[in-house]
Parts: structure tokens; C-alpha cells; sequence
């Protein structure tokens, strides 16, 4: 790990991935996600990606920009109803999927930042969920083998944070950002303030910086409402 995590900019900070890698994509909906390394992933060019993310994003916003061209060869999510080209290219065999219940993929992720190899779980027994997977039985209930997530690279979006890579999310966004930010093999982290080290109240932060490889000040945000209800 790097003692100086600070870096200039979202092409940066994914100029090491590679075409053909899995990556974790921290967000909830719209909300939390890494707009700025997203919209440079989709200007590098990289394709094949496993993507593993509570969602898909909508088609022209989030891991949705990646889907329209083309990048992701695999889907690992809970949640993937708002996006019309994931569905065709889902309908059509153009994209691997894995659907996954919610719980899962967050424990899984767990594991993976408190290195356990595996997890047992009660969650998607009996269901084509447990298809091919371990099942074995404690106490007289059966619970599910599952692997935790072997991902090169967790890319996560952050309210704040400190040049020492002490991250603070802000409300709904403090989802699945704190678990990617421990799971992956290098994780880096976009911000909407940067802040000198010791600025932030230690009791405040939500992932410490040992977890953190690269941070940089993130830019124009958009942070776009998924469905936006008014009263009439």
C-alpha cells in the first residue's frame, strides 16, 4: 500500500485496470456511486468487466453507461430492474448475470475485507439460488456455501475524506461503500471534499484509511434522483 494515496483525478485512478477484471462498485440506487471513475472507465475503453454492485445503474447513468457500450461481460447484483439495456442484452445472451439476494452481497463482501474465505448463509435455500452450492445443515437448519468476492479493484464514492484515506459517507450512501471499500485487492476512492489528515473526527469515519489505496477530489456531480414522486 502506498503512503501517498492522494492522486489527481478519475483517469488516475483507474489507469491500472484492465480489460477482463472484476470490480466492485459501491452505490445504492443512483445514490453513492463513483460517477467520476465510472465516466472514465467508459472513456479508457476497458471490456469484459465482471461487475459486482448492489445494482445496474439506469441506462444512461451509472454502471448503465458501461452496459450501453458494451464493457461488461458479467453482472453480480441484487437489484436490476430499472434498466431497459441490461434487460435485452440479459434477454439476448450478450451478458453473464448473477442475481443474488441483497444480504449476501453485502456479507460477502464482509468476508472478503476480514479475509474469511467463505460465509455461511440461510438466504436462497430451496431457491435456484442454491443450484451447484454446498448446502449444509446447523442446529437443524440448512444454510448455503458462499464464496466471499474476489475482486481486483472496489471502487467507492465518499462524502469526505482525509489524505490518509479515512473515508466519511454521508446518509443513504453509507450502503454498500463501507463493505467494497474493505473487499477489494486495491480500493480507491472519489470524494466530494478532500480534506488534510487529522481534519476529520476520528469517531466521524466510517472506513479508516488502512483500507484505502488512491483518493482523489472528485468533480461535478450530478446526483441523479432514480424516481423522482412529487405531490400533485
Amino acid at each position: 500500500m502506498s503512503l501517498h494515496k492522494v492522486i489527481a483525478n478519475a483517469d488516475e485512478a483507474v489507469k491500472a485496470i484492465q480489460s477482463g477484471q472484476t470490480l466492485l462498485l459501491g452505490g445504492f440506487g443512483l445514490c453513492g456511486i463513483p460517477e467520476n471513475c465510472i465516466a472514465a472507465l467508459v472513456k479508457k475503453g476497458v471490456d469484459q468487466l465482471t461487475c459486482i454492485s448492489n445494482n445496474a445503474g439506469v441506462d444512461d447513468f451509472g454502471i448503465g453507461l458501461l452496459l450501453q457500450t458494451k464493457q461488461v461481460k458479467k453482472m453480480i447484483a441484487s437489484y436490476v430492474g430499472e434498466n431497459d439495456e441490461f434487460e435485452r442484452q440479459l434477454l439476448s445472451g450478450e451478458l453473464e448475470v448473477e442475481l443474488i439476494p441483497q444480504g449476501t452481497l453485502a456479507t460477502r463482501c464482509m468476508a472478503a475485507g476480514y479475509g474469511m474465505p467463505a460465509i455461511y448463509t440461510p438466504a436462497g435455500v430451496g431457491t435456484e439460488v442454491a443450484e451447484g452450492k454446498e448446502v449444509r445443515n446447523f442446529n437443524g437448519k440448512d444454510y448455503l456455501l458462499e464464496y466471499a468476492f474476489d475482486a481486483d479493484f472496489a471502487i467507492v464514492k465518499a462524502w469526505k475524506g482525509d489524505t490518509k484515506g479515512n473515508l466519511i459517507f454521508k446518509d443513504t450512501a453509507r450502503n454498500f461503500n463501507p463493505l467494497m471499500a474493505m473487499a477489494g485487492k486495491v480500493t480507491i476512492a472519489e470524494v466530494e471534499h478532500l480534506v488534510e489528515a487529522g481534519s476529520l473526527d476520528p469517531n466521524d469515519i466510517h472506513t479508516p484509511g488502512i483500507y484505502v489505496d488512491y483518493i482523489f477530489q472528485g468533480v461535478d456531480y450530478e446526483k441523479r434522483i432514480e424516481k423522482r414522486t412529487v405531490r400533485n
